[in-house]
């Protein structure tokens, strides 16, 4: 494994524990603020981190929406220069209105190197995973 590799899985690391723990400023601060994010659970693609932000807060807003744990597993690092694809399944325990629920999806989240050396995310897809593990 080379040494960028390991610095994007650190990174995808800290962005998934600040995902799990519910702390956003440090979440969404792994993002370039024009990161795209396209998501299953979201009609329309979301075009920046403030669109995000928004979208986020009306899941809360509306539906009492929060993060309760998240567990990243097979992991993938494909390194193309200064760029990254990461990829890995995800399993994700939330809380609504209606109660918990888990979700099983699978993501992609390609990282940029910037020139002060460190990786940061410039797009996110989610989709529904379809394993039965």
């Amino acid at each position: 494994m080379t040494s960028a590799e390991e610095q994007v899985l650190d990174t995808a690391a800290a962005l998934v524990a600040s995902f799990a723990g519910g702390d956003l400023d440090a979440y969404f601060g792994h993002f370039a603020r024009d990161a795209v994010f396209v998501f299953h659970t979201t009609p329309g693609v979301l075009g920046s981190v403030d669109a995000y932000r928004d979208e986020w807060a009306g899941w809360e807003r509306d539906a009492g929406f929060r993060v309760l744990s998240c567990v990243s597993s097979e992991q993938r690092v494909q390194q193309m220069g200064p760029v990254a694809v990461f990829t890995h399944r995800v399993r994700t325990r939330v809380a609504t209105h209606d109660g918990e629920e888990d979700l099983r999806e699978r993501e992609t989240i390609v990282f940029q190197l910037k020139e002060d050396g460190r990786w940061i995310a410039v797009h996110e897809h989610l989709s529904p995973d379809p394993s039965t593990d």
